[in-house]
Parts: structure tokens; C-alpha cells; sequence
């Protein structure tokens, strides 16, 4: 009768448990939604973009406000035109970046693994 009793009173409990998870699971969105919005947290208009070398794309995207300054970006090749929007993650900081093959010097340039255009 006592292993009966506790093996009822198991399965109950695994119930509570499997059930408290299922809600916490659908108050909370899950880690690949949250991952995937917060992955490019930053949007800009582009103002330029230039290719270099057949790998990087180097783009000049506006601030968050009009008062905020413009950003340099380079990022792994990828087709933008003047006026497109993207989304971009955090990266690399450099300043007075060097730049040989465009032989220009950026005040601050961030390197970000990937940007995506907003469609």
C-alpha cells in the first residue's frame, strides 16, 4: 500500500512540476525569440557604403536621433544602397582607424560581425 501511495504521489508531483514549467515557458518568451530581436539592437539610415577588397562593406549610417553623431561601420560584405535602413549588433570599437585601401582615416569605426537589411 506504501509503494503505491508514493508511487501516486510521484506522478503527481512530476505533473506540478511539468506543468509549472509549460506556464513559465509561456509567460517568458523563449531564448531563440529573444535572442533573435535583441541580435541587431541598432538601426540606422545608410548615408554610404563602400566595398572593399570583396569581404567588408564599410557603411555610414545615421545616429539615433538627428542630434546624435553618424556611425561608421564595417561589416561583412553586404549589398546597401544610400537611404536603405539596417540593423546592426554591438562590435569593435576603433578609433582613428587607418584605413590602406580606401586610404582614409575614420575617427571611430565599429566592426560588427554582420548587418541585415530592413526590409
Amino acid at each position: 500500500m506504501k509503494s503505491l501511495f508514493t508511487l501516486c504521489a510521484s506522478a503527481m508531483v512530476g505533473t506540478v512540476l511539468a506543468v509549472s514549467s509549460l506556464a513559465a515557458l509561456a509567460a517568458d518568451p523563449t531564448p531563440a525569440a529573444s535572442a533573435a530581436s535583441s541580435r541587431y539592437p541598432y538601426t540606422g539610415k545608410v548615408l554610404e557604403a563602400t566595398d572593399v577588397m570583396d569581404m567588408y562593406t564599410y557603411i555610414q549610417v545615421t545616429g539615433k536621433t538627428d542630434k546624435d553623431k553618424t556611425v561608421w561601420l564595417a561589416a561583412s560584405k553586404i549589398k546597401v544602397a544610400k537611404g536603405d535602413t539596417i540593423r546592426y549588433g554591438g562590435g569593435a570599437i576603433m578609433a582613428n582607424y587607418h584605413s590602406k585601401t580606401l586610404n582614409k582615416t575614420f575617427d571611430e569605426i565599429t566592426f560588427v560581425d554582420k548587418v541585415e537589411l530592413v526590409k
